[in-house]
C-alpha cells in the first residue's frame, strides 16, 4: 500500500470522531439532541438503551470503524451522495473520507435504501398503496453487482502488490475460492451490522432521514 495517502487521510481526525460519536454511541444513552417520534416511539428508544446484547454489537462496530484500514472509504455515503446519469454515476461530499473498513460505507448506502423502504407504508395512501416500490430489490442488486465486480478485480490482480492473500500461497482453486468466500461473507456481516447502526441513529438519534420525517401522521 501506498502510505502517502493513508497517511494524509489518517489526519482526518476530527471528523472521524464525529461519527464515532452520533452512530456508535449517542443513540445509546439520553441526550438532549437526540430525538424520536414521541410518544410512539419512547419504548422502542428505552430498549435500544438497554439492550445489552445490541450494545455489544455496536462496540465491535466502533472498535472496526476506529481500527480497520481495508480501503479509502467514503465515510458518509448515502442516496443524496450519488448522482446518476444514464452514462455515468458519481459520487459527492467526500469531507467524511478515510481509510476504514468497506463495509461501512455499503452498509451506509442500504441502510439508506432500507429506511426508504420501510417509511413508505407511511406515505400510502389511496391512489398509491407503494406496494411496487423497489428499494429493497435495489439493495440486493447492489451487493450482488458489488460482489461480482470486488472478486472479479481480485482475480485480475491476484499477483499484484497486495500481502494478504499471496498467490503463490493460495494459488490452488479450491483454496482461492474459499479465501474470496470468506471475506465476502465477512464484509456482507459487516456491512449488515453498520446498516443497523446507521439505521438506529437515523431513527433515535441526532440528523434523520426526510423519508420519515415527512410522513404527516404521527401515529404512522
Amino acid at each position: 500500500m501506498n502510505e502517502w495517502p493513508l497517511a494524509e487521510f489518517c489526519a482526518n481526525v476530527e471528523i472521524c470522531r464525529l461519527t464515532e460519536q452520533v452512530v456508535f454511541s449517542d443513540p445509546y444513552k439520553i441526550l438532549e439532541y437526540n430525538r424520536w417520534t414521541s410518544p410512539y416511539l419512547d419504548a422502542d428508544a428505552e430498549a435500544v438503551r438497554n439492550d445489552k446484547v445490541l450494545k455489544l454489537e455496536v462496540a465491535q462496530l466502533k472498535s472496526k470503524f476506529c481500527e480497520q484500514t481495508q480501503a479509502l472509504i467514503h465515510g458518509d455515503l448515502h442516496t443524496s451522495s450519488v448522482m446518476v446519469t444514464q452514462d455515468s454515476t458519481q459520487v459527492i461530499d467526500p469531507e467524511f473520507a478515510f481509510y476504514g473498513p468497506m463495509g461501512f460505507d455499503f452498509g451506509a448506502f442500504i441502510g439508506n435504501l432500507f429506511l426508504a423502504y420501510f417509511a413508505q407504508d407511511g406515505h400510502a395512501d389511496q391512489e398509491n398503496d407503494r406496494k411496487v416500490y423497489v428499494l429493497f430489490k435495489i439493495s440486493i442488486y447492489t451487493w450482488n453487482l458489488f460482489h461480482k465486480k470486488f472478486t472479479s478485480l481480485w482475480d485480475i490482480h491476484k499477483d499484484g502488490p497486495g500481502e494478504a492473500y499471496l498467490h503463490e500461497i493460495y494459488k490452488d482453486l479450491e483454496l482461492w475460492e474459499l479465501v474470496k468466500q470468506k471475506y465476502m461473507i465477512h464484509l456482507f456481516h459487516d456491512s449488515l451490522g453498520f446498516a443497523a447502526a446507521k439505521m438506529i441513529r437515523r431513527i433515535v438519534g441526532v440528523v434523520h432521514v426526510e423519508d420519515f420525517d415527512s410522513i404527516v401522521d404521527p401515529v404512522k
